[in-house]
């Protein structure tokens, strides 16, 4: 499908529009355990304490014409104020074009209405440091805003921080327009050997095709190696990492040159009332990645942008296991994501572990994905006790549920182009477990209504590590095709009712102990139930649409189901 560029984000969305207005202009106040449905097991997070103290970037020679570059004046700013035990820096209404923004302790960065803060695409204001990208320690281009180490550190407002990113990001041909395409190409930059893809520089394409891990080098080692790829080591737009008492509200941020915010191992962390956008069309465009944090408050915000959209992640691999750092507590509620590669996700990268999680009152429309759990062999770590409840979803081009452990780095639009999405229809091998096998557990899901998906739910487990012990219970999906679940034990569906336009309503493979209550489906459907694999066990059914004679069964499985 032909994908619009960032300049035409208005157009693309622009169905959007009233939705966003609306949701906009509900402010939420951070909730505190007791209210409603905040969770008990989740402390009350309180706003960072900045000082009442503020100063104006325009006192220190700033200049908001849009030309002056006026990274030295917010430096001088944030210098000035940190002297004096910290305050706020305002920006008023202009186009404040800049370098780097470092955030220290004490310092909110407050944007006044019609205040955009626009990032330079000069790649020599970047230099190369040492950071945590994909959950490992790397060297990157230094993002346009940062803290590090900082206690009390906040950016709120109601004006707009823009990346500047299409100076920095590849483009796939067939992400664009013709016309988009040419215009690209004739831009400047390089193209990939196949010609399919538009690489900013040299240097760019050098990064992407001499060896990388997904995002991040596989063989460089020193700083000599990097600063031969340094284009391609993007930068996260807002980096704040090892910080304690972190606010974001209000403000919109977008046209990241990598994932838009990057919150990794900090302590009380609230994002309220926020706006994330991006071009559809940029790889790795997250909207909020939220990595190996603790106590963190996520609400009443919007995300419409290239890849995931909200993510929980706790490093990767080895890395992410040496650090040990789970991502916990953590509450999300009434938030709405506009494409992207999911809605809410975890992974893949969660080798730290990932627990205590409530997620309620969202919305997701035309993601690839809605709730998207991934992991691969080779990560390890343990996803547990996550609750979600009352999500509402629209034209989502694959599944509204999908646990995927045998990711491999592409969407699930992609994977499943290219044929890689499948389900097991045979039995795959065990492979022995160790402290590299990921594990989701203990994932309770409830009140969810999906109208448009391609397949209604796929749970992907491994042989040796299964899905283990998900519930979902009233829950209706109207999709082309029925919920595939396989490798999966202890699952109950209970009040679901699945849709399909075409073949079995539920098809499972290699179950362990799943239980079917109150499942309806389209009584016209020949086969509502196939069950395939030899490693079925303890498969209960207790529903009226679902009979032995609509139930297709593979050599011996038909013994592991009893239907009541």
């Amino acid at each position: 499908m032909k994908r619009p560029l960032f300049t035409n984000l208005t157009r693309a969305t622009a169905g959007a529009a009233v939705l966003l207005l609306i949701v906009s202009c509900c402010r939420t106040r951070t909730p505190n355990a007791g209210d409603g449905d905040y969770p008990s097991w989740m402390p009350a997070v309180g706003d960072p304490a900045i000082p009442a103290r503020t100063v104006c970037v325009t006192d220190f020679g700033g200049v908001g014409d849009g030309l002056t570059l006026n990274t030295e004046a917010f430096r001088l700013a944030i210098a000035a104020l940190s002297e004096q035990g910290g305050g706020r820096v305002t920006v008023p209404a202009g186009v404040w074009y800049t370098g780097p923004v470092v955030l220290t302790d004490n310092i909110e960065l407050h944007l006044e209405r019609n205040a955009l803060l626009l990032f330079s695409d000069d790649k020599s204001l970047y230099p190369l440091v040492e950071t945590t990208f994909e959950g490992l320690e790397t060297w990157r281009c230094q993002s346009p805003i940062s803290a590090t180490g900082a206690r009390n550190v906040a950016i709120t407002g109601e004006g707009v921080i823009d990346g500047n990113g299409d100076a920095w990001r590849a483009v796939k041909s067939d992400k664009l327009t013709a016309r988009e395409w040419a215009a690209k190409v004739k831009s400047g930059g390089v193209l990939s050997d196949d010609g399919r893809t538009w690489y900013p520089s040299e240097s760019y394409k050098f990064g992407a095709t001499s060896g990388a891990d997904q995002n991040v080098s596989t063989w460089a080692e020193t700083r000599e190696d990097f600063e031969r790829m340094r284009d391609f080591l993007r930068p996260v737009m807002v980096a704040i990492h090892h910080c304690e008492n972190v606010l974001l509200e209000g403000v919109t941020f977008q046209n990241s040159p990598c994932w838009n915010l990057h919150p990794a191992m900090c302590t009380n962390l609230i994002v309220r009332d926020i706006t994330v956008r991006c071009p559809d069309y940029a790889q790795n465009g997250d909207g909020i990645d939220i990595e190996s944090c603790r106590n963190v408050v996520l609400t009443g915000s919007r995300f419409d942008v290239g890849d995931d959209g909200i993510c929980i992640k706790s490093g990767k691999d080895q890395a992410g296991r040496d650090r040990g750092i789970p991502c916990e507590n953590i509450y999300v509620n009434n938030c709405v994501v506009f494409h992207g590669h999911g809605g809410f996700v975890v992974g893949s990268e969660m080798s730290g572990g990932v627990r205590n999680v409530l997620v309620s009152d969202c919305l997701f429309s035309g993601t690839d994905v809605g709730l998207r759990f991934k992991s691969t062999r080779g990560r390890g770590g343990v996803v547990e006790n996550i609750r979600i409840e009352n999500i509402t979803m629209n034209n989502i081009l694959q599944e509204p549920l999908l646990f995927d452990l045998f990711y491999g780095g592409k969407s699930a639009s992609e994977a499943h182009a290219d044929g890689t999405s499948a389900a097991a229809s045979t039995d795959l091998p065990a492979l022995p477990v160790d402290e590299t096998t990921p594990a989701f557990r203990d994932i309770h899901i409830r009140d969810v209504r999906c109208r448009g998906a391609r397949r209604a739910m796929f749970f992907n487990g491994l042989p040796e590590m299964n899905v283990e012990r998900v519930t979902v219970e009233n829950t209706s999906i109207h999709a082309q095709t029925g919920a595939q679940i396989n490798e999966s034990t202890d699952v109950v569906l209970r009040n679901v009712e699945i849709v399909p336009e075409q073949g079995p309503a539920l098809l499972l493979n290699n179950v362990k102990n799943l239980t079917v209550e109150s499942f309806s489906c389209p009584e016209e459907l020949p086969c509502a139930l196939s069950v395939t694999g030899s490693r079925n066990r303890a498969i209960a059914v207790r529903s009226s649409r679902i009979t032995m004679e609509r139930s297709c069964f593979s050599v011996g499985a038909q013994r592991s189901v009893t239907i009541e």
